[in-house]
């Protein structure tokens, strides 16, 4: 495989309450919010755009599991069928099946101290 990971897809966290700290974010650092928290736009190196989420969860969210943690991370790969063959080859734990969107696949896999990680495949042409 040529690249697995080529940026940050998002930043995703837990918060007491998400619509606070999304107003907080929005007042005292820029953020543009909306339902979702925050997306960023910004140029990869052939001039396409493309696209980093910031999202704060409910606290109480399941999305996270089976990891313990009030945070994940959001990798962007390139050919994300073929990757998670290779990572499942490698002995890495996945998560679920992968799911499709309009704006992309996501597979989900768990790091070596548990912490779950999801992979996206955008499609930026549509962001």
């Amino acid at each position: 495989m040529k690249n697995r990971v080529t940026g940050i897809g998002g930043v995703f966290f837990k918060s007491k309450d998400p619509k606070a700290s999304k107003d907080w974010y929005q007042k005292h650092l820029g953020f543009h919010t909306d339902d979702y928290g925050a997306t960023f736009r910004w140029k990869k190196d052939n001039g396409d755009e493309a696209t980093t989420q910031w999202s704060p969860f409910k606290d109480d969210t399941t999305y996270f599991e089976p990891s313990k943690e009030d945070f994940m991370f959001n990798y962007r790969v390139e050919n994300l069928v073929e990757l998670l063959e290779t990572l499942k080859n490698e002995g890495v734990t996945i998560v679920g099946k992968m799911e499709e969107y309009s704006y992309g696949k996501f597979g989900w896999i768990l790091d070596n101290e548990g912490r779950k990680i999801e992979l996206w495949e955008p499609i930026d042409n549509i962001l």
